[in-house]
């Protein structure tokens, strides 16, 4: 398999959202990077939230639009959730978020679309297709040997196709 390969998760409810989130929540470690991209409602901080209670997170998880990164202290690890909606390429590479992509917790990136050069070469890429009501299409494309085995995981599992 190519790194170009992308997987498909079809969720017919918020519930399929989460399940998604938990699945791939449950393979994370310190230096993982996923990215969430995707139209206005179309359950970026759904999927962020329920990924965030996988982890252990506590506390309300919401979409950190004008703070632009939120820590958050899970079971085993932070994680790290951002919304770059509203930064420029410039100003996002002057908050360093490199110490984030290369830390010792999870990155989760709304909006990350905005900042494709300064992301990591290996990631996780969602793209969220909002389709009416609760229904979404994701599109999964792991970047990198770690995420391609995360996917193929989650194929042979019966998860995504």
């Amino acid at each position: 398999m190519n790194q170009t390969s992308s997987f498909q998760f079809h969720a017919f409810s918020e519930k399929d959202t989460k399940r998604l989130a938990h699945e791939i929540a449950k393979s994370v470690q310190a230096g993982n990077v996923i990215t969430l991209d995707g139209d206005l409602g179309a359950g970026k901080t759904t999927f962020s939230q329920a990924f965030a209670k996988e982890i252990g997170i506590t506390e309300i998880v919401n979409s950190p639009t004008f703070v632009l990164i939120k820590e958050y202290q899970g079971q085993n690890l932070p994680l790290y959730h951002m919304d770059v909606y509203r930064l420029s390429i410039e100003e996002a590479d002057e908050l360093g978020l490199e110490e984030y992509f290369y830390g010792n917790g999870v990155c989760l990136v709304e909006w990350s679309s905005k900042i494709t050069d300064l992301l990591p070469k290996h990631r996780l890429e969602l793209y969220i297709t909002h389709l009416g009501d609760q229904e979404r299409k994701f599109e999964i494309t792991p970047k990198g040997e770690l995420y391609i085995n995360w996917c193929e995981k989650l194929k042979n599992s019966g998860v995504i196709s």
